[in-house]
């Protein structure tokens, strides 16, 4: 079975993005979960507290590797030696950007192709935007992230690192 690579900036994973990825291992011998670096989403948490927390939410998970990139997505690619560049689709509204990043990728590196899955139903709806949106303004994420991202956003909402 071929290696697939799960890009995002993942700021931060929810239980969305953990059940993608464990249904995908399932799929794959190897799912990679490439984190963007991607200063231009300025990011709330840094490289290295989103890899740390997606290490400490996929504990358990077999097949996958979790390494940062700050480059063009088909390249890391073929640097990971992914055949398969996997997204997930929530609702309708994501088609549109996910077609055309699917396309231009396709372009760019005919070889990989990209897979789209969608989340579970529960998870649908879940954001890391909204996520994080809630969080800042004091609400209850429990429901949406593992609690120990549950506890970098109270943190990160308290100004604390």
């Amino acid at each position: 079975m071929p290696i697939a690579i799960y890009p995002g900036t993942f700021d931060p994973i929810t239980n969305g993005h953990s059940d993608l990825i464990q249904r995908a291992a399932r799929l794959f011998d190897k799912v990679v979960v490439a984190i963007a670096v991607s200063s231009v989403k300025n990011p709330r948490f840094s490289i290295d507290q989103r890899v740390d927390l997606a290490c400490q939410v996929l504990t358990g998970v077999e097949n996958i590797e979790i390494l940062e990139f700050d480059t063009l997505l088909v390249n890391f690619t073929r640097e990971c030696k992914a055949d398969v560049i996997l997204r997930g689709l929530r609702a309708v509204s994501d088609f549109e950007y996910e077609f055309q990043l699917a396309g231009m990728n396709r372009r760019l590196a005919p070889e990989v192709e990209t897979m789209f899955l969608t989340p579970a139903e529960q998870f649908a709806y879940i954001s890391s935007s909204l996520v994080r949106e809630i969080a800042a303004l004091g609400g209850d994420v429990s429901e949406f992230v593992h609690p120990v991202v549950a506890g970098a956003l109270i943190k990160l909402s308290n100004g604390l690192s």
